[in-house]
């Protein structure tokens, strides 16, 4: 099987492409709360995010290491999670520690995966980024 991902291809715009050179398939603090500010519960209200303090807070309050973490993955996951599952089929934030720790740390995942999944739902959903915004 052909493994490439979307920085392969000559078209990206080049902010993305300077993006990625500083921070790879990941989350800097600003591409995280540019992602987050788009997400809204079943009733379309947004949420009221977590800081990455809260994040690492939870993690360590259940003794949840992550061998994968790179910029602000876990932060985005996080919110992620409080979006779309959390309350659902997420019970409790205990859960929710353990369900970053499962997507980040995915065995047969790779790197980058949350940043790459949101990209492609990004695009697919026709919401603009303004790379240079994110630098």
């Amino acid at each position: 099987m052909h493994k490439t991902d979307f920085s392969q291809y000559e078209d990206i715009p080049r902010a993305m492409r300077k993006y990625l050179s500083y921070y790879g398939p990941h989350f800097s603090k600003k591409l995280c709360e540019f992602a987050v500010s788009k997400m809204t519960k079943e009733n379309d209200k947004p949420i009221t995010p977590y800081t990455k303090k809260e994040v690492e807070d939870m993690l360590n309050a259940y003794s949840v290491k992550i061998k994968n973490l790179e910029g602000y993955d876990h932060v985005f996951v996080a919110n992620m999670g409080k979006a779309d599952y959390l309350d659902s089929s997420i019970p409790d934030e205990a859960h929710l520690a353990k369900y970053i720790k499962n997507v980040l740390d995915d065995p047969d995942g790779y790197d980058g995966i949350a940043f790459n999944r949101w990209y492609a739902d990004t695009v697919k959903k026709g919401v603009p980024i303004i790379w240079e915004d994110m630098l």
